[in-house]
């Protein structure tokens, strides 16, 4: 047999073993493959989502900018405002079921509503999107913009002026302004975070009062509802084992809202939400969300109607 004769079959034979053993998982392909991941390891795929230092989502490859909706009395526009439960950490997503009608504005553009929201931190579910879904279907409204800004384990500290999501909100109350929008609702959900950190009934209104002071020097007047929230169990989730419901943060935040007033009483997702609702003591899963969206709705609607009764 000629030498290039036996190159050739041990060439042959050398492929036919790597591609029995590769297809198997035999020796030696694990270890050549092991080496060559040291040696030049495969990047990682491209994620879909692309967000902040912050952690924001502030691009999303599935979700192409829409034309922006004109606003007009029977457009509900919601400024969102919080920490995780008021992003995108819920167990369970939810999209526009009325097309374009739903939008989510962003860095002055608008997308066509659907979770995850674009401007929360997370890439998971929230129930925003379903606040606007009942908010259609009622027939009260025709359109809703939602606008999150939403940091995961933001305390009130960080919202207040000084703090360094205080000039995102300014950012954020330009952009609305410059695209000819007027929020109709400002949604509140936070304190989990002041609860753990131990922050002091007086500390949390003056802080909350002055993010507000911010809002309002941003040209945005619609009222501010609060939620009552202080609960996110477990060290995992950076809580406690237990909360107690008469808190120095409950307090703040009930003291706060006011029936009629420019600081209004929201869900009160302490009450509302047993351990069934969350899916890690702390972020709210499916039942969690579809519980909070209805009572947002509740409340919202309610609000409308009084305001329609009492309109001249």
């Amino acid at each position: 047999m000629s030498k290039a004769l036996a190159f050739i079959l041990a060439l042959v034979a050398g492929f036919a073993i790597g591609g029995v053993s590769g297809r198997h998982d035999w020796l030696p392909w694990p270890q050549i493959h092991a080496l060559k991941e040291k040696v030049a390891p495969t990047p990682p795929p491209e994620s879909r989502y692309v967000l902040d230092k912050l952690d924001r989502l502030t691009a999303d490859e599935t979700k192409p900018a829409i034309a922006c909706p004109a606003q007009t009395d029977r457009t509900a526009f919601l400024l969102v405002l919080g920490q995780s439960n008021a992003a995108n950490h819920g167990g369970q997503r939810y999209r526009s079921q009325h097309g374009d009608r739903i939008v989510n504005f962003f860095d002055g553009r608008c997308f066509r509503a659907a979770s995850p929201l674009l401007g929360a931190t997370g890439t998971t579910g929230e129930y925003w999107t379903e606040v606007a879904n009942l908010l259609i279907e009622s027939g009260r409204f025709d359109q809703v913009v939602i606008a999150p800004l939403a940091i995961n384990g933001s305390t009130v500290a960080r919202w207040a002026p000084g703090g360094d999501i205080n000039p995102l909100l300014i950012q954020l109350a330009a952009q609305i302004k410059q695209q000819g929008y007027r929020p109709s609702h400002v949604l509140w959900h936070q304190g989990e975070a002041d609860y753990v950190l131990g922050t002091s009934e007086d500390a949390y209104k003056e802080r909350f009062l002055s993010m507000v002071d911010t809002l309002r020097k941003g040209d945005i007047t619609a009222p501010v509802y609060i939620s009552i929230a202080s609960k996110c169990l477990e060290p995992s989730n950076g809580g406690f084992k237990t909360n107690s419901p008469d808190n120095s943060i409950v307090r703040a935040q009930m003291s706060l809202s006011q029936e009629g007033g420019t600081i209004r009483r929201g869900v009160n997702t302490d009450a509302l939400l047993d351990g069934n609702d969350r899916y890690d003591d702390c972020h709210m899963g499916g039942s969690g969300l579809e519980k909070t969206a209805q009572a947002w709705s509740q409340i919202l609607l309610q609000e409308a109607k009084v305001h329609r009764a009492t309109a001249p």
